[in-house]
């Protein structure tokens, strides 16, 4: 539940739905007649200077946030107010805020102009004024006496706005390990072996080979060349990671609404205006 002193601390908080989604930044702070906080308008960033309303009746703050029990889509398609002027909210504008979060409205539910931190709202409804439940209609009556009235009708229609907002996606890392492969490699390898080489006794032998007959041994050490693996550790590159921003193209889509006007005359079919 949101009290007085903590409507005094609201403005610019962050306001989150009830999916844990950020809805958006508090704008302003309505009391009800007796002070206490009703309203608050929401900035989300999507419509200038247009605020979103939300009921603070269930809401509650919660580590420096306004928790609300609407979903993000709830609020920011909630009929909205121009933060930048100072013109008070009709009757018929808090009967539609009140129907559309489903809410009854009663006689001198509407926000008293006075913010509850006890200075003046940027906006007031007009309640303080003498509004009752009676004054309360709907937009279509509104707008069928005033066409009455005036033999004027308004017809008005809504436009799709599209914005970005900048969320997080995750999160990239960059690790090292280690890992073992076999290599092969064919290096030439050299060995000695014996031959028999005989040669004829000739004047220059010849001495001696005449040494009679005995017996003798002769060795004759052999060598060989074998492979041998040696390694080293040397660098081969460095990685590093750096963020781009890539820009893409994506088509959204949303419903829209628009009125129709129709005439019926006498004597005539309906014909269709617009």
């Amino acid at each position: 539940m949101i009290t007085s002193q903590d409507a005094a601390k609201l403005t610019g908080r962050d306001v989150y739905g009830s999916s844990g989604d950020k809805i958006g930044t508090v704008g302003h702070i309505w009391g009800d007649p007796s002070g206490a906080p009703a309203w608050a308008s929401v900035k989300t960033g999507l419509f200038g200077a247009k605020e979103s309303m939300v009921p603070l009746a269930d809401a509650n703050l919660r580590r420096g946030r306004l928790m609300v029990p609407f979903n993000k889509s709830q609020v920011r398609d909630a009929p909205r107010i121009d933060g930048s002027t100072t013109e008070p909210l009709a009757a018929n504008e808090f009967a539609q805020l009140y129907d559309y979060y489903g809410q009854d409205f009663h006689s001198g539910q509407a926000a008293s102009g006075q913010a509850a931190s006890g200075q003046a709202s940027a906006r007031s409804s007009g309640a303080a004024g003498g509004y009752t439940a009676d004054d309360v209609v709907d937009d279509r009556s509104v707008a069928d006496n005033r066409a009455t009235a005036d033999d004027i009708m308004t017809r008005s229609e809504e436009r799709l706005t599209v914005g970005t907002e900048r969320e997080r996606i995750g999160v990239a890392h960059l690790r090292k390990y280690v890992v073992t492969e076999e290599q092969q490699m064919t290096v030439p390898v050299s060995h000695e072996e014996v031959r028999l080489v005989r040669e004829p006794i000739t004047g220059e032998n010849w001495s001696a080979a005449t040494q009679g007959l005995t017996e003798s041994e002769l060795d004759v050490e052999l060598f060989a060349e074998r492979a041998v693996i040696n390694k080293e550790t040397i660098p081969v590159e460095r990685v590093r990671m750096v963020k781009e921003t890539v820009t893409e193209q994506q088509t959204v889509r949303g419903e829209v609404r628009k009125e129709h006007i129709e005439a019926a005359l006498p004597n005539e079919d309906k014909r269709e205006l617009d």
